[in-house]
């Protein structure tokens, strides 16, 4: 079956999805995303991600093109057209069409709205979660407010890029005082002795959805939190390390920048991590 895809208010062929030339979003990154997880055929956690994206469009001005019950519909036809069981489902929002002038015209364009399906293979991830990643850290180099979720995503694309090049799984982007914000498109975490360490919430990081639930679930479990700054010689010190998001859940960091953390191996905190959070997601 072919994917379906919708565009301003139809539900089109994947292949011939299509927004105008002039499309902010496309000219400017004048827009905004989400992505969904899709497990068992339930979407995870929609109220949360229309919450954070409501968030991210009334920061850069731009008008909720519908409500979230009517976007809710939206999302789950396209699940249901694209029969998409297990995978995510990509949506996004941009200030609309019009000449392309920096200056956008106030009040006067209609956002334009996309969304799309894609399948997943879950029991490949609970498979790298084994196993683990690695991570290189790099140089802040994107703007100042990776708190709204806008599609601007080219120093994170070349910066997974460049850590893929040196063989690592993913970048962590660290800050000017040698601190570190997060992955590319993750939560970045440690844990010392028994205590999870994750980066306060601020404009210097996204509020992921993720980290949000695996936080509730946590504490549930009577795990020690502690949501601060950490460095990059006090992550490569940590017994175990992790990163947090919509597609890779709860996934262990065996290495950062060649070095070991721990053994080398997922470590126990991390794996009772994984069982809770799946726990947490199939119940």
């Amino acid at each position: 079956m072919s994917r379906i895809a919708y565009v301003n208010g139809s539900y089109v062929h994947h292949a011939s999805a299509a927004v105008h030339v002039e499309d902010r979003g496309y000219q400017f990154a004048d827009a905004v995303y989400e992505v969904v997880a899709v497990l068992n055929g339930k979407i995870l956690d929609m109220e949360p991600h229309l919450a954070r994206l409501s968030r991210s469009l009334q920061s850069l001005q731009i008008a909720m093109p519908m409500s979230d019950k009517a976007l809710s519909v939206v999302l789950n036809e396209v699940k249901r057209q694209n029969r998409l069981r297990n995978g995510i489902l990509y949506f996004q929002v941009s200030r609309g069409v019009a000449a392309r002038e920096h200056g956008f015209p106030d009040g006067s364009i209609s956002p334009s709205v996309v969304v799309t399906a894609k399948r997943l293979n879950f029991d490949a991830i609970k498979e790298k979660q084994k196993t683990g990643i690695s991570v290189k850290t790099m140089v802040e180099t994107r703007w100042a407010r990776p708190d709204i979720k806008t599609v601007c995503l080219l120093a994170n694309v070349l910066a997974k890029a460049e850590a893929n090049k040196g063989g690592a799984t993913d970048a962590w982007f660290v800050d000017h005082n040698g601190m570190v914000t997060e992955g590319t498109a993750n939560n970045a975490w440690i844990i010392k002795g028994s205590t999870l360490i994750t980066r306060e919430l601020s404009n210097d990081i996204l509020a992921g959805i993720t980290r949000s639930s695996l936080l509730e679930v946590a504490e549930k479990e009577g795990l020690k939190i502690e949501e601060r700054s950490f460095s990059v010689a006090e992550a490569k010190a940590a017994d175990e390390a992790f990163i947090t998001s919509t597609t890779n859940f709860v996934m262990p960091v065996v290495s950062i920048d060649g070095q070991k953390i721990g053994d080398g191996k997922p470590g126990s905190i991390c794996q009772k991590l994984i069982k809770f959070y799946w726990n947490y997601l199939e119940n």
